[in-house]
């Protein structure tokens, strides 16, 4: 199984969280409020806020590929307390995942992924891809995506797919 074209995707949905923070801030602008306020909204009081879905999304992202092909996978610290520096976060991780090609992810599956919260588990790194750090980016991404439309940001599924390449 090739995981590139999954890359692929992961890093094309990422970069679809800048026009929903774009959105967000024309409609806190014009319902007059500080667009940064949305940073901590969240669906219920036992979930994390949006600020962190998007940082658990960007995290996810660049964990999926580094672990994957065997990369460094750089730090970012979670200390985002406006939209502006949301919006830097994510184009730090887009610059990161550039970096990636197809060859990157040969031999993923007999590289080993073990977190230290999985005492002494492990997987390799195409399980740890599909069965972990996917659905975890689809998790925080799609959480954030409800939190601004919860918030009556005007998203709809074509601000969440982005674009689609039709043949």
């Amino acid at each position: 199984m090739s995981l590139y074209p999954v890359f692929l995707e992961i890093k094309k949905l990422l970069g679809t969280v800048p026009a929903w923070l774009d959105k967000a801030t024309e409609h806190a602008t014009a319902k007059k409020y500080d667009p940064n306020t949305l940073l901590q909204a969240r669906l219920a009081p036992d979930m994390f806020p949006l600020v962190r879905q998007i940082q658990s999304a960007c995290d996810q992202a660049k964990y999926a590929a580094g672990r994957a092909s065997g990369k460094d996978i750089p730090s970012h610290p979670d200390t985002e307390q406006t939209v502006d520096e949301l919006r830097k976060r994510v184009a730090a991780v887009q610059s990161y995942l550039d970096g990636f090609t197809a060859k990157d992810f040969d031999g993923a599956d007999d590289r080993s992924v073990s977190l230290p919260r999985w005492e002494g588990r492990s997987m390799s790194g195409t399980s740890y891809f599909v069965e972990f750090a996917l659905p975890n980016f689809f998790f925080h991404l799609t959480m954030a995506y409800a939190i601004l439309r919860h918030n009556g940001v005007d998203l709809g599924k074509r601000d969440y797919l982005g674009e689609i390449s039709f043949r």
